[in-house]
């Protein structure tokens, strides 16, 4: 085989797993529509009801899934859940773990570790939404080891056995409050993981909460939507974000 023959295989291969993985991700994509149009109430544990938490829970309750909101103090939370109605509640972050068929993240990074080490048996094949940022002033070195390592990796490490995906990490709370479910073209909103099924779900939330999903790719691609990446802080639509997304890859 020439030099120049080897070259046009190794081009051809490249070629070919580029459009597998564009055809994976479309298919991905057709999967979460389709489980957003058909997916019932889900269960869903808020694990940390601050800003991000407390926004995203209230528009799934007004959506009809059922919430439980937790934190450090719970008691703190009973007037959020007061407000909402019979579906919000309120409990410990490893009663929100076990409640939820899907589990939203919106802790301090830092607090990641602590949160895998005491509840790994309750994570254990749970569907989790990580919409936790690292950043060096507020979380200390694990910031550096998300960054060199990747985010949606370092979660997946400290979450071990959850199914993640990345989600609702890119915009500020304010933001998501006022364009949720807004009048024509509705915001996008980049979701990454490896696990199909864990995908869907997380699609069928970002589409309950009144935004429409992009899958970006796996886990890794969570790397294009982190802190200071292209695809961070932008309020695109569904298809401004898809050609975004082309322009990167």
């Amino acid at each position: 085989m020439t030099q120049n023959s080897g070259f046009g295989c190794s081009r051809r291969l490249l070629l070919r797993a580029g459009a597998l993985a564009v055809l994976a991700i479309a298919a991905a994509e057709r999967a979460s529509g389709q489980s957003a149009a058909s997916a019932g109430p889900i269960r869903i544990g808020i694990v940390g009801s601050g800003h991000i938490g407390g926004t995203l829970g209230a528009l799934w309750v007004k959506a009809g899934h059922p919430v439980m909101f937790s934190s450090r103090h719970p008691e703190e939370l009973a007037s959020l859940a007061q407000s909402l109605g019979p579906l919000a509640r309120t409990g410990s972050v490893p009663e929100a773990l076990a409640f939820g068929d899907a589990v939203l993240m919106a802790v301090p990074y830092r607090a990641y570790p602590q949160i895998g080490k005491d509840n790994a048996g309750v994570l254990a094949g749970k569907v989790v939404l990580d919409a936790g940022n690292a950043v060096s002033a507020r979380d200390g070195e694990i910031a550096a080891e998300a960054r060199d390592g990747g985010i949606g990796e370092t979660s997946a490490g400290y979450l071990a056995g959850a199914r993640i995906v990345r989600a609702f990490n890119t915009l500020n709370y304010r933001i998501l409050h006022d364009n949720a479910n807004r009048a024509g073209a509705r915001m996008a909103i980049p979701i990454a993981g490896d696990d199909q099924p864990a995908l869907a779900v997380a699609a069928a939330l970002v589409t309950s909460a009144g935004f429409d999903p992009v899958v970006v790719g796996p886990l890794a691609r969570a790397r294009d939507f982190a802190q200071g990446a292209p695809l961070y802080g932008q309020q695109f639509t569904a298809a401004e974000m898809r050609r975004r997304i082309e322009a990167l890859r």
